[in-house]
């Protein structure tokens, strides 16, 4: 199985919303499972919403935390699942959400908080950590291709930071 990273880079809010946007274009054209890493307010919310806009989603997009897996329509009739892991505890927990279709689906699949299914993860993903930097307005950004999947976009960003 390849890997491959790309980053670190530190990126803004909108430049973060505007890389979920590319990211959910790619992602929506290859059934791209995304597991999204980092702590609670690090902006995996905020790029998961915006790869449902780049995959064209035009509705509302709520966060899956107390529903644990929401569905939407994207571009050409295309099927977008976003999958919030926050309230699962433990692995056993995983089976009653529907876990095996998320896994086995051929859909784009975004999960928030994937650390909580460490080992029950597809082998072929894009594997995205946000973390906090001392600049506040900033997220830190790693980006990670595994196995068989199309190459991840990389960030527009205005300049690179050397502190990320």
């Amino acid at each position: 199985m390849s890997e491959l990273d790309v980053g670190p880079f530190a990126l803004t809010e909108a430049e973060l919303a505007r890389y979920g946007q590319d990211m959910g274009r790619v992602a929506l054209e290859g059934g791209v499972f995304v597991c999204l890493y980092g702590d609670l307010g690090a902006g995996k919310s905020t790029l998961a919403r915006a790869a449902c806009r780049g995959a064209g989603v035009t509705g509302p997009i709520p966060s899956p935390t107390f529903t644990l897996v929401n569905q939407y329509e994207g571009r050409g009739g295309a099927t977008v699942q976003h999958a919030d892991l926050y309230r699962i505890e433990t692995v056993e927990g995983l089976p009653d959400m529907g876990w095996e279709g998320l896994v086995q689906s051929e859909d784009m699949v975004l999960v928030e908080w994937a650390d909580r299914a460490e080992g029950f993860l597809p082998e072929d993903r894009w594997d995205i950590r946000l973390d906090f930097l001392a600049d506040a307005t900033r997220r830190r950004v790693v980006l990670r291709a595994r196995g068989r999947v199309p190459r991840l976009p990389e960030p527009r960003v205005a300049a690179e930071d050397p502190s990320c």
